[in-house]
This record gives structure tokens, sequence and C-alpha cells, in this order.
């Protein structure tokens, strides 16, 4: 279960920005904002990642390259001026984008599951926990409906980043592959730039979260 936990982690390195994925535009200027939070939940314990949610239910999770699957296909474009990104933090499975040398970025991540557990406790109670956990994380939108028929969550939002405020989109996806294996996966898809960037940045970000596709072949 290892490597399942190499998710949460990889996602507070690299967590997420970018656009507007729901109907309303986003309020750039909201991001921008250090006021604490007051969307997280109301409570004295901290989420609880998926990553780690899985474990604790007894499920394995295997890193998988997204371009190797075969019964289950997992994407996103590459915008003009973007490349593949690698850094020594991640897994090397881990498949990431940049502009340039640094944010904003694209990450993408895919996990075969062993192991049953609750889809819907692990999506609601569990989907946003990564970005939560962030340093001052302010939420700016969500949704636990289904993506591309799968189960999904969806946060938006912005944090604290060492002195930089960013800006955040991270979608949890967990897919089920063609039969007869109907195989289990676990994605996280994130985008991350600066939020003081994110309107300059927005129409980059909106096409690769526009383009971001889970399907069965």
């Amino acid at each position: 279960m290892t490597a399942l936990r190499c998710l949460a982690g990889a996602a507070l390195v690299v967590v997420v920005v970018a656009s507007g994925c729901s109907t309303e535009p986003p309020d750039y200027q909201s991001v921008w904002s250090t006021s604490p939070t007051t969307t997280t939940p109301a409570s004295d314990e901290p989420p609880v990642p998926i990553a780690v949610y899985l474990e604790e239910q007894g499920v394995v999770g295997d890193p998988v390259a997204p371009e190797k699957l075969t019964d289950l296909t997992v994407t996103f474009p590459t915008p003009p001026g973007w490349a593949p990104y690698v850094n020594t933090n991640l897994t090397p499975l881990t498949r990431v984008i940049a502009k340039g040398e640094t944010y904003p970025t694209a990450m993408l991540m895919v996990f075969r599951l062993t192991g049953d557990f609750d889809v819907e406790t692990a999506i609601t109670e569990h989907g946003y926990a990564d970005a939560e956990l962030s340093q001052n994380f302010k939420r700016l939108n969500a949704s636990t409906d289904d993506f591309k028929g799968f189960p999904s969550a969806m946060i938006e939002g912005s944090y604290d980043l060492n002195g930089q405020r960013m800006h955040t989109y991270n979608r949890i996806v967990i897919a089920t592959g063609a039969p007869p294996a109907n195989q289990r996966y676990l994605i996280q898809f994130t985008v991350t730039g600066y939020a003081e960037k994110a309107a300059e940045e927005a129409p980059d970000m909106e096409a690769i979260i526009a383009g971001f596709n889970v399907a069965v072949p």
C-alpha cells in the first residue's frame, strides 16, 4: 500500500490549479485571498486522504503508466508551449507537463486497485481531502458528480506554498476498465499554477481540464 501513499504525498507537492471547470467562471480575485478558509469541514479531525482510506480498507494500489493501459484510456492534452516535466519528488510513473521550468503544471497518476471498498464513501468522504490538507486552503468550487460515467470528486481552490498563493484544481476518478476483468483504477488529475496569474493562464488551464478524458476503449 506504500505506492498509494505516494498519491497523497505527490498531491501535496504539486497540488493543483486552474480554471473554470464549472458552468460559472471562477472568481479569480477570491482565490488570491490569504484569509483562512471557511469551507473545510467543521471538525477537530483533519480530513483523511483517499489513499489512506483505501489502505485502511486493505486495498493495494500499484502505479501504472497511463499510456500502458489496455482496458482503459486516460489522457489529457498538451497545449503549445507546454512539455513533459520530470521531478525526482514524484514517482516514475507520474505524468507531468509544465509551461517553462516551474508552474503552471498538470499532473496525472493512475493506480491499479486490488481489494474491496465502498466507492461512495471513498468519493464523498475522502475525495476532497488531498486539497483540503494544503496550507490555508480556500475552496472555490467542488462537486461529487460522476465524470465520464465514473464516480468522481472535483475540488478547486487556493492554498499557500513556499510563500506563494497557488490556484488549484484536483479531480479524483474511480474508474472500471473493460470486461471481462473489470479492473478498478484510482486516477488523480491535478493542475497547478500561481493564483496571481490565474486569469492570464486560464485559457491553457481550461483547455487541459476540458481535454482530460477517462474512457473504456
